[in-house]
């Protein structure tokens, strides 16, 4: 049986190299909630590669990344080398980071939320917030389109891994506006927009191979069944070069308490 819950750890390599990073739309549209300026002190939780964290860095924020897989901040490392940024890694947990109060202006949680307990995690934000600062909860989901290449994928792992059950998904996580409002933050907005994102079939494979319910929860000689059998898929039923794969952008961003009292 596979493990219910899945270990990053050991799809880090496939994580690094071929899960895309949030789109740099994202941070264009996070502006005018004053989320990502220059200067500001950001906590990336979950931060796992860094995808957020790196994004915020090169926007000249002193960022501060925070997760509990060693091998994820390892790769995370060489990711903002070969960028060219720096962020402060740092392994410790979502719900208790060991960072003082008051201390930051922007919590982060990129692809994230939904494996922490989210009400401790909320207390710990609001806890590390300084007066006026600001949460984003942010995901970039694949969609299962009818006919897309993420229906069949997401077909495929349910054969392979009956613990996992995350297909089906629409992009959207209207419960974490809720997670935000009982840890007492305010002025709760979200928004979303969707893109394709263009994988070649190595590509796709690999990133299906770093999700949670393939690297990261199967066995090795499992993880190696199911990629035959997904090569085997892309070959038969989306020949070509390039796969234009749906995504949807979801970003939750809120207040703290102290500030709109």
């Amino acid at each position: 049986m596979p493990d219910l819950k899945p270990n990053f750890g050991k799809a880090a390599e496939d994580y690094a190299r071929y899960r895309a990073g949030f789109p740099d739309s994202i941070f264009d549209r996070l502006q005018p909630f004053g989320v990502g300026t220059p200067g500001q002190r950001v906590v990336d939780l979950g931060t796992g590669t860094g995808t957020l964290a790196r994004g915020f860095a090169r926007r000249g924020c002193a960022v501060t990344g925070i997760d509990p897989d060693a091998a994820m901040l390892e790769k995370a490392r060489e990711l903002d080398r070969e960028a060219g940024v720096s962020v402060d890694y740092r392994e410790s947990q979502a719900e208790q980071t060991g960072l003082a109060a008051g201390s930051v202006d922007v919590v982060s949680a990129g692809q994230c939320w939904h494996w922490f307990d989210r009400d401790e995690a909320a207390r710990e934000a609001q806890r590390i917030l300084a007066r006026g600062g600001r949460i984003l909860i942010a995901h970039f989901d694949w969609l299962p389109l009818a006919g897309s290449v993420v229906e069949a994928t997401e077909r495929l792992i349910e054969l392979h891994n009956r613990a996992w059950k995350y297909a089906g998904g629409i992009g959207i996580h209207p419960a974490w506006l809720s997670d935000l409002a009982r840890a007492g933050f305010r002025e709760i907005e979200s928004f979303s927009y969707d893109l394709d994102v263009p994988y070649t079939p190595e590509a796709w494979r690999g990133r299906i191979r770093a999700s949670a319910g393939v690297g990261a929860s199967l066995a090795p000689d499992q993880v190696e069944c199911f990629d035959h059998e997904l090569r085997a898929l892309l070959a038969r039923e989306f020949p070509g070069e390039v796969l234009a794969v749906p995504h949807r952008v979801f970003a939750v961003v809120a207040r703290s308490a102290e500030s709109a009292a």
